[in-house]
Parts: structure tokens; C-alpha cells; sequence
């Protein structure tokens, strides 16, 4: 008999408006490591929400069986307590509290008087910190680390409390190739000293690499769960058990029809906010009508910098340069007047910079361009409307309507009211950040398709992404940047990984 250490039998959670999930069924094994896969929306996270108690026993309908035994969990303290500890997606730290503090927050290590006993709470953070392969000191801001830091701080956090199933949520979705594959290693170790882990994840990569078995749900169902170790568990297989059909072809064919050059930086420098360095220094590049130009570069390169210092100003100090537009020098020294010359630019952190959470679909979309909708100071709301329920229907938001929350929608379709809401400003150049971070597989070729239907218009584009790959698959030149510096370009017939990340580290072997 299979040694189960968690059943979910026929579990239906409903939303008014739609049902999340419908008769979903979870078998993860003792000690194995779990995928979850599935386009966003799909259910997944809801699912792992059911089981830790973020929604309660008594808001879904089904089972749930661990250890043997059913459980009915009223809160995430009732499934920690049973050793089930969820990081999610975005991390719940406070970064002005201290690593420590993070780690053992409501959860305290109290002295005889009642009070924290702060040598006993640091001095098992450092052991805790030391177990994920971190060797920060504890007493260190979390505000101070990166996200793959404080990712490793998340499990600190879980293995704080005898966790035996750890559920992660996009993991690696924000972190770059090798604080990914750091995490991936720790969560092998992890699993090796008996842990069971379930990892929700859109890299088809990382789950072959990892994952034991994967099970698959889409539209609020489970679609199958395969064994990774047969022939038939293929990335194909997966996507197709994903979406529900064949892609033949992860990037869309597009035959380019480059125009004229319609942006051109030069010597473009910008300093730190707060300390006395650049974080880009003299780069120059343009981008031509019809045309997509990727930005490659490591962590810290500079390339969120430069952008966002392009859009207004919205970044650094110090900064000079000069921009054109059609030829013609432009200022943009904040970001209306970066709109009022077309430029848009979409955030990789389009929780903090590009939505507001609480608003709802039709107010996020209209928000960069509400003059557009503004008569005598006031909003045509019906117009508003209209325009939102052109861009649910046009870039395929799965939302029953656009009076709906934006924080509750999935990820992929916070990025199209992310992508709407710009693209409502009728930008004539576009630029990207991460466009596609912690998407799955489907949502990421409809936004390649929306770029293609950008620059099939005439529209420049300015893509920044981490994954290689997507750079070779939808540019038309790439950039590389280092350091802060252009360290080259080239066309993307001519361009391989490995030319890239050479030039990516280049400033680097010429400073040995």
C-alpha cells in the first residue's frame, strides 16, 4: 500500500462569480518532493490554501487526510501545529525586523520572566540560518537582503517549527539561475532529512530536475499526475496537460518590418539613491519602429535601473544623458511627462509599482490614462467602463468582471491589467520589465503574441528579462548589459546563450 502522508479528496472551493476549484484530488507520498503545475487561475494556490487553512474547514467542500487521520483546520496555526508550513509567493517578512526576529515572530522564545530572550533567539536563528546555507547575522534587517536571501530566511522560518510538509509557492519565480539552483539544492537536502515538500512552479525546467511527481490541474481540476521518471513526462506533455492542447511553438512566428529609429539614449549615466557609485554609467542604445530589443544582463547589471530612470526620472540621482524621440532631444523628468512623450513602461514588481491591490480591473487599467477619460475634471465613467471591458476581452483577463479586486486575480492576469493599463496610454515605446515572471506557459505566449501586435503597428519595444531563451525567442536585437555598462549587441541570428552571458560577464574578466 502506497505510504500517503497527504490525501485532498473531491475538494470544491467557490468565489462568487466562479469556482476555484471543482472535485480536485491530491496524493503526495511521505518524503517526496511534489510539483504542482498549471496555467495561472488554474487553482493552484487556492488548493494549497484549502490545506493550510488559509480558507478554513466549513468555506470548501471535500476531504482532507494526513497522516492517516482527517483534518479540519481553522487556521494556518492549526496546520503548522501538524507540521504543514506554506511559504508563499510573496513573502511575509517585515523587512525593518531582524532576521531573527522574522524567524521566531509569534512564535518568541520567551525567558522565566516572560520577555525574549534575545541570546537564545539569535543563537538559534544563526543555527537555523546555517542549516539553508545563509551566514548572514542574525541580527541583520531583512529590508538589507536580497530576495534570494530572504527566500532562504522563509525556510529558516518553516524549519523554526518542526515543519514535515513544506509547500512552496513559486519559489524561484523573482530569484536568478544561481540562487535558483541554490534553493533547489537546499530543498533536496531538505527532502533527504525526511521533509516532504509540495512546490508550485511555472519552470517546466526546474520541476524535471526536481520533482518526484507532478500533478497537473487546470480550470479547477486535475487533469493527471505523472511519475517524472517514465519516458512520457515531458515538458510537451506537461504544457499539453497545461493548456489543453498542443504548443507547437513556445514563441509566436513573427516576420519583422523594422521602420525607422524611433528612441535613442545616449551616454546615459545614473548614481545610487543613497551611496556614492553608478549603477548605470554611459550607456548608449536605440530601438526602431516594428522592433523588439531585449536588455540581458545579471542580477545587479542595472537593467531595472536604467529603465526606470528612463520612465521619468523614477530612479537615482545624478543622472545625464540625453534622449531622442524621432530624432528630436526629449526630456522626461517626471512620469507624466514620460507619458505625454509615449513612453510606458511596466514594472517586473507589478505588485508594488505597477497595481493597486485593493482597486478593482477597471480603475487599474484606466489609472495611467484617466485624462483620456476626463471631462472638465471629471471621469466619464461609463466610458471607463468601455474601455476596460475592451482590454478584459481583447488580452483575455479571466475575471467575471472588471469590478473585481485585482488582488485576487492570478498572477498572469495581474500582468495583462498591468500591460492594459499602459497600453490604454497608446505608448510609442514600450517597455517591458520581466513581462513574464512567474507565469505559466499559456498567459506567457499571449503577452509574446501582444508584443508582436505592438510592433506589427509600428510600436517599439524594450524587453528586460532574465531568461535567455525568451530573449532568443522574441527579439530582434539584444543588448547586453554588465555592470552598468553596454558591453555589446547583436542580432538575434547571430546571438547564442553562451555569446550572451559572455558579454553579460565581460566587464568582469576585464577587470581581473
Amino acid at each position: 500500500m502506497t505510504d500517503n502522508i497527504l490525501e485532498m479528496r473531491s475538494i470544491t472551493k467557490t468565489f462568487p462569480g466562479v469556482k476555484a476549484l471543482q472535485d480536485v484530488t491530491l496524493e503526495v507520498r511521505r518524503g517526496e518532493i511534489h510539483a504542482i503545475c498549471g496555467e495561472n487561475g488554474a487553482g493552484k494556490s487556492t488548493l494549497m490554501k484549502v490545506l493550510s487553512g488559509v480558507y478554513p474547514h466549513g468555506t470548501y467542500e471535500g476531504e482532507i487526510h494526513y497522516d492517516g487521520a482527517e483534518v479540519r483546520f481553522g487556521s494556518i496555526n492549526d496546520s503548522e501545529a501538524h507540521g504543514i508550513v506554506i511559504i508563499h509567493q510573496e513573502l511575509a517578512l517585515v523587512p525593518d525586523l531582524s532576521v531573527a526576529e522574522n524567524i521566531f515572530l509569534g512564535n518568541e522564545t520567551r525567558g522565566k520572566s516572560g520577555l525574549v530572550n534575545w541570546n537564545e533567539t539569535n543563537s538559534r536563528a544563526a543555527e537555523l540560518l546555517a542549516r539553508v546555507g545563509l551566514s548572514e547575522n542574525p541580527t541583520t534587517h531583512v529590508g538589507q537582503l536580497g530576495v534570494g536571501k530572504q527566500q532562504l530566511v522563509e525556510i529558516a522560518k518553516a524549519l523554526s517549527k518542526d515543519v514535515r510538509l513544506l509547500i512552496l509557492d513559486e519559489p524561484t519565480a523573482a530569484l536568478n539561475d544561481t540562487d535558483s539552483e541554490h534553493l533547489l539544492g537546499l530543498l533536496r537536502q531538505l527532502n533527504e532529512h525526511g521533509i516532504t515538500c509540495i512546490m508550485i512552479s511555472h519552470k517546466l525546467n526546474e520541476i524535471a530536475d526536481i520533482a518526484d511527481r507532478t500533478t497537473v490541474i487546470r480550470d479547477g481540476r486535475t487533469i493527471e499526475t505523472l511519475d517524472m521518471s517514465t519516458p512520457e513526462a515531458t515538458q510537451d506533455r506537461i504544457i499539453r496537460s497545461m493548456v489543453g492542447r498542443d504548443l507547437e511553438h513556445r514563441y509566436p512566428e513573427r516576420t519583422p518590418d523594422i521602420g525607422e529609429e524611433v528612441l535613442r539614449v545616449e551616454d546615459w549615466t545614473v548614481h545610487h539613491p543613497t551611496q556614492n557609485r553608478a549603477v548605470v554609467d554611459n550607456a548608449s542604445f536605440n530601438v526602431r519602429a516594428g522592433e523588439v530589443v531585449g536588455i540581458a544582463g545579471l542580477m545587479g547589471a542595472g537593467r531595472t535601473e536604467l529603465a526606470m530612470s528612463l520612465f521619468g526620472r523614477s530612479y537615482g540621482r545624478d543622472i545625464s544623458g540625453r534622449v531622442f524621440l524621432h530624432g528630436k532631444e526629449i526630456r522626461m523628468r517626471s512620469v507624466s511627462e514620460a507619458i505625454d512623450h509615449g513612453v510606458a513602461y511596466v514594472s517586473e514588481d507589478r505588485k508594488r509599482f505597477g497595481l493597486n491591490l485593493i482597486e478593482n480591473v477597471r480603475r487599474n487599467i484606466s489609472a495611467a490614462g484617466l485624462r483620456r477619460l476626463a471631462r472638465g475634471g471629471w471621469v466619464n465613467a461609463n466610458e471607463e467602463l468601455k474601455v476596460a471591458e475592451e482590454y478584459r476581452t481583447s488580452l483575455n483577463i479571466k475575471t467575471p468582471t472588471v469590478l473585481a479586486t485585482v488582488g485576487n486575480l492570478s498572477g498572469g492576469n495581474q500582468q495583462k491589467v498591468a500591460l492594459s493599463k499602459w497600453l490604454y496610454t497608446e505608448p510609442e515605446v514600450l517597455i517591458l520589465d520581466e513581462p513574464t515572471r512567474g507565469i505559466d506557459v499559456g498567459a506567457k505566449f499571449e503577452i509574446y503574441t501582444l508584443i508582436n501586435r505592438m510592433v506589427a503597428a509600428g510600436k517599439a519595444v524594450i524587453v528586460i528579462s532574465s531568461e535567455l531563451p525568451e530573449l532568443l525567442g522574441i527579439c530582434d536585437r539584444i543588448y547586453t548589459l554588465a555592470f552598468g555598462r553596454i558591453t555589446g549587441q547583436l542580432p538575434v541570428e547571430r546571438a547564442t546563450q553562451e555569446e550572451l552571458m559572455a558579454l553579460m560577464t565581460m566587464e568582469k574578466e576585464l577587470t581581473k
